[in-house]
């Protein structure tokens, strides 16, 4: 009698429905083209809390040290709307052509990545392209499908209108010899920068 109630609480079990655990990821890529030569584009990318003040909605970024940082962004679609704290780590500094990039958040079961990358176009200007990816797991995976589907496409599409306009603002245009005794790279960018505010142009 023994054996025979193991034999049948044994197929029982068996037949017991398992809960998968939900899981998603959802992925975005944005190309554009910035009209300013790869150096200047690197001059502003290769700082991430540039990278920070473009990002939508992100309040905040603690630089942690030269790979790591922790974000402050408030995100939301529709009525669903948080404010996270996003640890990001750069994977790789290959400049001027490419970030790889990770990044998860605290208290939450989200993590994710992304590149960037670029390239030098005939003309002098810059193709850039940004990749970048959500993942998430556990009860409130579907919550974050929800939010991040409609919402990274458009982020991705925000953040490099934003990088192309910064850059731009005060680039070198396309096809204009630099000015003489000009310096490259930061310090370059400086006197521009500078330039700009003062509302005039370097002498050539």
């Amino acid at each position: 009698m023994r054996r025979r109630a193991s034999l049948h609480l044994s197929a029982a079990n068996r037949h017991r429905p398992t809960r998968i655990r939900e899981r998603i990821m959802i992925e975005a890529q944005h190309g554009l083209v910035i009209e300013a030569g790869i150096d200047e584009v690197w001059d502003y990318v290769q700082d991430i809390t540039k990278w920070a003040n473009l990002f939508p909605g992100c309040h905040s970024c603690e630089v942690i040290d030269e790979h790591d940082s922790r974000w402050v962004i408030k995100v939301g679609a529709g009525g669903l709307v948080k404010t996270v704290n996003v640890l990001v780590h750069v994977d790789q500094w290959d400049g001027p052509g490419r970030v790889d990039f990770t990044y998860s958040l605290e208290a939450e079961p989200v993590v994710g990545g992304g590149s960037y990358t670029a390239a030098r176009s005939g003309d002098g200007s810059t193709e850039v392209g940004l990749q970048v990816r959500v993942e998430g797991s556990g009860q409130m995976a579907p919550m974050w499908e929800a939010m991040c589907k409609p919402l990274l496409p458009q982020m991705a599409k925000t953040f490099s209108s934003r990088l192309k306009e910064e850059i731009e603002q005060v680039a070198v245009p396309v096809g204009a010899p630099a000015a003489v005794g000009e310096s490259r790279g930061f310090l370059g960018w400086l006197s521009r920068l500078w330039s700009r505010l003062l509302g005039r142009q370097p002498s050539a």
